[in-house]
């Protein structure tokens, strides 16, 4: 078995990626800020390491004896400004890097993103020869394009390195479709040019499942594409997860046009564009097959949220009847 250190494990893919770990018989060790992500990472049987990702002194050393090092910590807010984006994603990679280089840790791999090609023109059907855009407008899409490039570039003989690449990660408590819920049921989101693009998804399942691929069978110095190998058309995507989570109030549609003056990069790209990506590399050297079929991952969400209402109703019930007795007792 081996000992894992992981950034970024109290967030979404992260809490998945270390509970496979774990399943696996490794030892894993976590990087966290605060103390309410030491008792999330606690919970789940992991050991937290107090620190803060940009400043590597203050746990790099906690890194020493680990065979690999899970980079996930990076800006997740798309608006965010430049400075915050380049702190922590593109500072954060490097601090991360260099800490298992000091530790001499000889694996390194990244969760990526395709956001990191994004320059305006819709992603149609490419594979992993199509070129990083540092230069590109959207804060996000250039620093995850610098940060990919930071640790491909640091690949060496004695450490190798690995980006795994999904699209739109979703599942249970996704941020980003909970964010986007979020933004159906306050009037803050539309489809743009009626949403009916084709994309890839990638549950957050099948995305752990390409880290440890990345891990165990990557090619040194490699990026690589995993997705659902199911292709949706966004609308009909998003409009299942909003009928999941109860939203019930109408999207309306945005044209192009409007789009393009009201809805800032990088989330017009995301939502507004075809976005298609080959996994062929990462069948043939990875041997990666989605461990968790589309209408599976439906029924793992919905399941979620029902479980989540459920919880709340009894919260909300004992609240209610402790409320009730307090009255009652002063009565």
């Amino acid at each position: 078995m081996a000992q894992a250190f992981v950034t970024g494990g109290s967030g979404f893919i992260g809490r998945v990626l270390v509970r496979r770990l774990l399943a696996e018989g490794h030892s894993v060790s976590v990087l966290v800020r605060s103390e309410a992500s030491a008792a999330k990472i606690s919970a789940l049987g992991a050991e937290p390491v107090r620190g803060e990702l940009t400043d590597p002194a203050t746990w790099q050393d906690e890194v020493t004896g680990s065979d690999v090092v899970f980079h996930l910590a990076a800006e997740t807010d798309i608006a965010a400004d430049r400075e915050r984006h380049t702190r922590v994603t593109v500072r954060g990679t490097q601090a991360a890097v260099d800490a298992a280089r000091h530790a001499r840790v000889p694996r390194f791999v990244h969760c990526g993103s395709e956001a990191a090609l994004l320059a305006g023109a819709p992603l149609v059907d490419v594979d992993e020869t199509a070129p990083l855009r540092p230069d590109s407008e959207a804060a996000y899409s250039a620093v995850k394009a610098v940060a990919e490039k930071i640790v491909l570039d640091a690949n060496a003989p004695d450490f190798a390195t690995v980006s795994i690449r999904p699209r739109l990660v979703w599942g249970p408590e996704s941020f980003l479709v909970e964010g986007l819920v979020a933004a159906a049921e306050s009037g803050q989101f539309a489809w743009i040019g009626g949403g009916r693009h084709t994309t890839d998804i990638t549950f957050v399942e099948n995305a752990v499942e390409g880290l440890m691929l990345g891990w165990q069978r990557g090619r040194a110095g490699q990026a690589y594409f995993v997705t659902d190998r199911h292709r949706v058309t966004l609308r009909e995507f998003l409009e299942t997860q909003f009928e999941i989570y109860g939203v019930d109030v109408p999207v309306p549609d945005l044209d192009a046009g409007t789009a393009a003056r009201e809805v800032p990069v990088p989330a017009r790209w995301f939502l507004g564009q075809q976005c298609t990506l080959r996994t062929d590399k990462a069948v043939a050297e990875l041997g990666y097959e989605p461990v968790v079929s589309y209408a599976a991952g439906l029924d793992a969400v919905r399941n979620s949220v029902a479980v989540s209402r459920a919880s709340h109703a009894s919260h909300a019930s004992h609240a209610s009847h402790a409320s009730h007795a307090s009255h009652t007792s002063r009565a």
